[in-house]
């Protein structure tokens, strides 16, 4: 990492990233170790753990993980940090939404571009946002990428969560980075749809030509909350929107059933996608 890369890290570290270093220094030091021994006790060196505790890197799940076992005392406190330090590295209009997402009862998405990207694999979202415009620094974009998969620890909470993605044909028909990254993609897609608290159906491309498509609108993802709330979530050109209000949460709710409804069924959609997933292509 460039020393102009690490003093960005260091003026953009969010709350949470500070006091996991201040925690993790003092933690340290009560215990009196050294950088170095804390490095090898976690199998990092002593670069990275004095990069995270002046934040010019803060520290990843895969560390934090390390920190708890080795120097956390049992108080859970590196474990409590994940969720937190995960949310600081979300671009900030997705941030309201990603602690909602972590804790839903039911997610029901609808995505007409690309795959959602709960179910995204690294490679797949590596190439999506990092083709994004303005370029993204690589640092910038390995914590990105880092914090999206990180999400798709929801597919295995406990208790578990009902998760539905609703997708037009034309996301599983977008290549992002290579063809390879894209059936990597779509069999991983297929995969993730045979989970017990999963379902995943796909909007036909001719659905347009029979006179009714209730998805023309764009892109929802609508969550029952932990408190069984309900809300619906919209993101355009990255500007976000929650929306809460009843009348209006009902409104979405009853297009985004009737976009379930003239979706191929799950059997179908799986099949689809195998296809897909099957084509070569040159």
């Amino acid at each position: 990492m460039t020393a102009m890369a690490r003093a960005e890290n260091k003026a953009q570290a969010g709350g949470t990233a500070r006091l996991v270093a201040s925690l993790a220094r003092a933690l340290r030091e009560h215990q009196g170790f050294t950088q170095p021994e804390v490095g090898r006790m976690t199998g990092y060196t002593a670069s990275a753990i004095s990069a995270m505790e002046t934040c010019a890197q803060p520290a990843s799940d895969k560390m934090l993980l390390a920190l708890e076992r080795e120097i956390g005392l049992g108080l859970g406190i590196f474990e409590e940090a994940r969720t937190f330090i995960r949310l600081d590295k979300y671009p900030p209009q997705f941030k309201n939404f990603a602690l909602m997402e972590a804790e839903a009862v039911t997610l029901s998405s609808y995505q007409t571009y690309v795959i959602d990207g709960l179910f995204q694999t690294a490679n797949y979202a590596r190439a999506l946002i990092g083709g994004g415009f303005p370029k993204l620094p690589d640092a910038k974009l390995d914590e990105l990428v880092e914090a999206r998969i990180a999400r798709r620890t929801l597919f295995d909470r406990d208790p578990g969560a009902m998760i539905e993605l609703i997708l037009d044909e034309t996301a599983l028909r977008r290549p992002f980075g290579s063809w390879e990254i894209h059936q990597e993609q779509l069999r991983s897609l297929a995969e993730d749809a045979e989970r017990d608290n999963v379902s995943v159906q796909v909007v036909s491309l001719e659905r347009g030509l029979k006179g009714s498509h209730a998805g023309a609108h764009g892109n929802m993802v609508l969550v029952e909350t932990k408190e069984h709330h309900h809300v619906v979530y919209l993101e355009i050109e990255d500007q976000s929107l929650l929306v809460s209000e009843p009348p209006i949460v009902a409104q979405l709710a009853h297009r985004y059933a009737k976009i379930r409804t003239q979706a191929l069924s799950p059997e179908d959609s799986l099949s689809l996608i195998h296809k897909l997933a099957g084509e070569e292509r040159t």
